[in-house]
């Protein structure tokens, strides 16, 4: 696979994840966006790219310093089917941090969190969203 890195106007475009455990989260974030995990020799890094090349990059960043709250940034996951991707990622080692679905704008979600902890969604957009223009 060659990977090809998303651009944004003056670069690329790299979203980084914190971690405890680099293995774990490679494991995880790699099942869970269907990426793989591209190794390395590195205690404080490690890169999960799209498996068909193309997207954003997946920096896993090694650190010792405890989550305190709530993300200021995190991951949304939309698709056509919320239960089975929730149950899914559930699967993979998430856990849930929300008991029931939120409801806004015909959008419905889950909030979940990684292994490490950190929060993202999975999110169902509302009908029409997949074949509007």
């Amino acid at each position: 696979m060659t990977w090809h890195p998303n651009p944004y106007a003056r670069g690329e475009l790299v979203v980084v994840i914190d971690c405890a455990d680099l293995a774990r989260a490679a494991r995880f974030w790699s099942a869970a966006l269907g990426y793989t995990d591209a190794g390395g020799d590195s205690v404080t890094y490690r890169s999960v790219l799209p498996a068909d090349g193309f997207g954003v990059e997946i920096l896993l960043q090694r650190t010792g310093d405890a989550k305190g709250s709530k993300n200021r940034v995190h991951l949304d996951l939309r698709t056509r089917d919320l239960d089975s991707e929730v149950s899914r990622v559930l699967a993979l080692g998430a856990t849930r941090q929300s008991a029931e679905p939120v409801e806004e704008h015909g959008w419905t979600w889950h909030i979940l969190a990684d292994p490490d902890g950190n929060e993202f969604c999975v999110l169902q957009p509302p009908p029409g969203y997949w074949t509007a223009g």
